[in-house]
C-alpha cells in the first residue's frame, strides 16, 4: 500500500515506526522549525541577491552621487550587485511611493533628502505618509552647499549679491534641481532672510541645473560642494559663500553666508529608508550592511574633504533627526512662503 499510514498503535515510539511514519514526523518537525524561525535567522545571510536603491531624482545631484558610492561599497563588501534606480517625478514622491508600496524584504531601499519632510508642508495631498509607510535605516551624511555664480554676474561677495538683488528685483536668475529641491529651498530661504527677490528657474535634476549655470542660462545656484568645487577651482564658477555656520577648513577663504545674513544655515542630507513593513530584525541587518559601506575609509576621507562628514547613525537616531527636520522646515515653509511655483 502506498498511502501514508500514520497509525502508531502497538508500536514502540521509534523502532516500530514505518518509513512513512518517520517521513511524516520529519515533515511535521521541519514545518514547525520553519514556522518558528525568526526573521533574524534568515537575515544572517542578507543580501543573497540584487538590491535596488531608489533615487527619487535624476542623476547628477548629491542624492544620486552618494547612492552610487555607497552602492559600490555594498557590492564590494557583500558580493551582491546593487541597482541604482532613478525614479524622478512628483517632487521626489514618485520614487518615494514606489518604496512605500514595496515588500518589506530589505531589497528595495529609498535614498532621500529634505523633500521627504518639506513636501508635506507644501502639498495638499500625498499618495503616501512617510511616517507610516517608511521606516528610517540611517542618515548617511549631512552636507553644506556652495552659493556660486556664473563669472558674468557682476558680484564678488554676498554683500554685492544682495545689493544687486535689491537694486534689480527679479533680475538675478537662479537654477535648481526642480521645485522644492534642496537647491531651490537653499536660495528661497536666503531670499526670504535677505528680503530680496530673485527669479527661480527649475530644471530636471542637479546635473541640468549645474549645466545651465556653467552655460550662463542662469546666473546663480546653490550646489553641493562635490558638484561645484572643481568648477570653482578652474574659475568656471565663482564661489560667494558656503551655507554652513562655519567655514570649510579645506576652503578657508570662502566666507559663510551667515557672515552677511545672520542666522543663515542650510545643509542637505542623504538618508536610507525602507518600507515600514520590514521586520525590525531585518532592519538591523540592513542597517549593518549600509553603515559598513558608508564608513569605508576612502568614502570617509572623500566627504571629510568636502565638509560633509559621514554620519551613519542608528535607525532611532535617524528617526529623531527626521522629526526635528520636519518641525524646522514646516516652520520655514510657512514663514518664507516657499512654494512649488
Amino acid at each position: 500500500m502506498n498511502t501514508l499510514d500514520l497509525t502508531t498503535k502497538n508500536r514502540s515510539p521509534v523502532v516500530g515506526l514505518t518509513f512513512n511514519d518517520r517521513l511524516a514526523r520529519a515533515l511535521i518537525f521541519t514545518s514547525l522549525c520553519l514556522g518558528l524561525c525568526p526573521w533574524g535567522a534568515w537575515a544572517q545571510t542578507y543580501p543573497v541577491h540584487t538590491l535596488r536603491m531608489i533615487v527619487p531624482v535624476p542623476p547628477g545631484g548629491i542624492i544620486d552621487v552618494v547612492t552610487r558610492l555607497v552602492a559600490q561599497k555594498v557590492t564590494e563588501q557583500t558580493g551582491q550587485s546593487v541597482v541604482v534606480d532613478n525614479r524622478a517625478g512628483g517632487l521626489t514622491n514618485v520614487g518615494s511611493e514606489i518604496v512605500a508600496r514595496s515588500p518589506g524584504d530589505g531589497y528595495t531601499l529609498l535614498m532621500q533628502s529634505l523633500p521627504l519632510v518639506i513636501n508635506p508642508a507644501m502639498l495638499v495631498k500625498l499618495s503616501y505618509d512617510y511616517e507610516k509607510d517608511l521606516t528610517p535605516i540611517s542618515l548617511i551624511l549631512s552636507a553644506p552647499y556652495l552659493l556660486v555664480t556664473h563669472p558674468s554676474l557682476p558680484v564678488r561677495s554676498m554683500a554685492d549679491l544682495i545689493r544687486l538683488a535689491r537694486q534689480k528685483p527679479g533680475f538675478i536668475t537662479y537654477s535648481s534641481a526642480g521645485n522644492a529641491s534642496n537647491l531651490h529651498v537653499a536660495i528661497a530661504l536666503l531670499c526670504n532672510m535677505a528680503k530680496v527677490d530673485m527669479l527661480h528657474i527649475p530644471y530636471k535634476g542637479g546635473g541640468p541645473a549645474l549645466s545651465a549655470l556653467l552655460g550662463g542660462e542662469a546666473a546663480l545656484s546653490s550646489l553641493a560642494v562635490s558638484a561645484a568645487i572643481a568648477h570653482v577651482k578652474n574659475a568656471r564658477l565663482r564661489a560667494l559663500a558656503i551655507s554652513s555656520p562655519q567655514r570649510m577648513s579645506s576652503l578657508p577663504d570662502i566666507p559663510t553666508a551667515a557672515e552677511t545674513i545672520a542666522g543663515y544655515d542650510f545643509a542637505s542630507w542623504v538618508g536610507v529608508l525602507a518600507p515600514s513593513s520590514t521586520p525590525e530584525s531585518l532592519i538591523t541587518t540592513v542597517h549593518a550592511v549600509i553603515v559598513k559601506a558608508a564608513r569605508a575609509p576612502d568614502l570617509v576621507d572623500r566627504f571629510n574633504a568636502e565638509a560633509s562628514p559621514i554620519v551613519a547613525n542608528t535607525p532611532a537616531q535617524f528617526k529623531t533627526f527626521i522629526q526635528s527636520e520636519a518641525r524646522r522646515w514646516t516652520k520655514v515653509v510657512k514663514e518664507s512662503g516657499i512654494k512649488t511655483d
